[in-house]
């Protein structure tokens, strides 16, 4: 618990990717509480924040967890195109490239 606990900086990429089991939303709670307002704490998901709490499987634990996440947080929420797999650009095949200067040879 004191690898996630005691640095400066925790960052969880991907929350919500996979639903947590066993006794992961206790950890993750406690991870949580014990760096309330101690430490920075980042978290990436594509989920909502609504979405969150239902991670913990418990409403009431799923309630406090967010409390203290959301305290003092700053939510950025990014809306539009996964950079991953973006859309076809106007005109172009499906698959085409879409960055400007480059030429789609298909």
């Amino acid at each position: 618990m004191l690898r996630f606990t005691t640095p400066k900086l925790l960052i969880v990429d991907d929350l919500g990717l996979r639903p947590l089991s066993g006794d992961e939303p206790l950890d993750l709670y406690e991870i949580i509480r014990q760096r309330y307002e101690r430490a920075a704490t980042i978290l990436t998901s594509n989920r909502s924040v609504e979405e969150l709490a239902q991670l913990f499987g418990d409403p009431l634990l799923g309630s406090a967890a967010m409390d203290r996440l959301l305290h003092h947080a700053h939510v950025l929420e990014l809306v539009g195109d996964s950079y991953r797999n973006p859309p076809p650009a106007r005109g172009r095949k499906k698959g085409g490239n879409s960055m400007k200067g480059v030429r789609d040879e298909s």
